[in-house]
């Protein structure tokens, strides 16, 4: 498809709102920017585009530009239901999202991953197998840099891994990866997507038009995950830590074992894994299989696996003050992310939590203290819902706070010798923040100063 002289509509200037915006025209589109968000608010944005042949719409909804567009693409803050998308299909404009924009866009094969909880880890350990292998991967998505900022300058060649989100999944047509990952699906973003058959049906839709020749992988341990296998076409094969496989990737006799076809092949033992954590072995399983499909050997995966050391915001270890262990999990995003951070603690650990609400309840993450959680310190949007769950779970050592650098000295307060503090906010960070990032920045830059003054 041609999109010179075509008029785009690009709705949302956040980063993907940029860099759509930017592709669209060095490709000779006329294009339309619009944000509910004013200038004021959005100056450094309009910045990115200086000197381009762009006309901004900011400081209300596109609501009247829809009908000069003959492409619209929305960021994924813009809820697929939005009273402009409805007004543009039943004028039958088409809506797109910046990855299925990127797909049409890029010569190279994709490797696509998405899943609630998990995908940044995966995204950036396949991405290093890959590379370590001698492919010249590109870690793109959701991630952090869109998956439009490099479409075009990919070529057959190269091979894009691409972090996918259930938000950016509402607005694709012919989106179509080679591999296809579903890593888990537990609930989330149910303020948006209602429902768990909605937000399951959004993830389905990674691979809703993979065929014979591409792969579909997908979590066996998890029951919403493995029944997806039955939707496609596709080659499918599972990963799974608690039980052995005919075909996929699994732990036989603590050894990550995997075939995709030409018998079995061994890779290395499960604590020779250098992330802690079962959720990290299964991120680990799920990558290890994505690069064999990839064509990477088993020794590669082994190196990678054992000298990997995570992703910033996932469970990163931060600082030691006094014998207490600080610890950075601000993609902790949900509650389930942030059991699994709890779980992957070792010894007595003080959380700190709250942000805003997606709609999920908490009561399974009380539950996951087990002892091992001594004190909560609770802040955001969803402070009252978090200590109104606790105490309703009998646990009682939970307290209220307004910011993150007094989260971090009430934790420390209550933390002990030879424990930790872990920040896993098991909710967004919009309430308070930018993102997840600037959120879990502000958290080590509490750390720090804390050190400093204790020190």
């Amino acid at each position: 498809m041609s999109y010179s002289g075509k008029t785009a509509l690009v709705v949302g200037l956040a980063r993907s709102g940029i860099a759509a915006a930017r592709a669209l025209n060095s490709l000779n589109a006329k294009v339309m920017v619009s944000d509910i968000k004013t200038y004021n608010q959005l100056c450094e944005a309009v910045k990115n585009l200086d000197n381009l042949d762009i006309d901004f719409y900011l400081g209300s909804t596109p609501d009247n530009l829809v009908e000069k567009a003959d492409l619209i693409v929305i960021s994924p803050s813009v809820p697929i239901d939005s009273p402009f998308i409805r007004k543009a299909k039943g004028l039958g404009i088409e809506v797109v999202s910046e990855i299925e924009l990127a797909c049409r866009l890029c010569k190279a094969p994709i490797v696509a991953i998405t899943g609630t909880n998990g995908k940044t880890t995966t995204v950036t350990l396949t991405g290093e197998m890959l590379n370590n292998y001698g492919m010249n991967a590109h870690i793109l998505g959701n991630i952090g840099k869109p998956f439009i900022e490099r479409a075009m300058e990919l070529n057959t060649d190269d091979v894009a891994v691409v972090e996918v989100s259930s938000f950016q999944l509402e607005a694709v047509n012919t989106f179509h990866p080679y591999i296809a990952a579903i890593l888990n699906i537990t609930e989330d973003h149910l303020n948006r997507h209602k429902t768990m058959d909605n937000y399951i049906a959004m993830k389905a839709r990674i691979f809703e038009n993979s065929d014979s020749n591409d792969w579909v992988v997908l979590n066996a341990d998890d029951p919403e995950t493995a029944a997806l296998g039955s939707r496609t076409n596709a080659r499918v094969v599972y990963f799974s830590r608690k039980k052995i496989l005919r075909r996929g990737a699994w732990v036989q006799n603590g050894i990550i074992t995997m075939d995709i076809g030409n018998g079995k092949e061994y890779v290395c033992g499960t604590d020779d894994i250098f992330i802690p954590g079962e959720h990290n072995l299964e991120n680990s399983l799920a990558a290890s299989l994505m690069a064999r499909i990839m064509g990477v050997d088993p020794g590669c995966i082994a190196d990678t696996l054992k000298n990997f050391k995570g992703v910033e915001h996932r469970i990163e270890f931060v600082e030691v003050i006094s014998d207490v262990k600080f610890y950075n999990d601000s993609k902790g995003t949900n509650p389930d992310a942030s059991i699994k951070a709890i779980q992957a603690m070792k010894g007595p650990t003080v959380l700190i939590a709250g942000g805003m609400d997606k709609g999920s309840g908490f009561d399974e993450l009380i539950e996951s203290f087990d002892g091992k959680v001594t004190h909560m310190i609770v802040l955001g949007e969803t402070a009252d819902k978090l200590m109104r769950t606790a105490k309703e779970k009998g646990f009682d050592n939970v307290y209220r706070v307004n910011t993150v650098e007094e989260s971090v000295k009430k934790a420390f307060g209550f933390a002990v010798p030879h424990s930790n503090v872990l920040f896993s906010p098991a909710c967004a960070s919009w309430d308070m923040f930018t993102d997840y990032e600037e959120r879990g920045r502000v958290f080590k830059n509490a750390v720090k100063a804390l050190k400093e003054e204790v020190e």
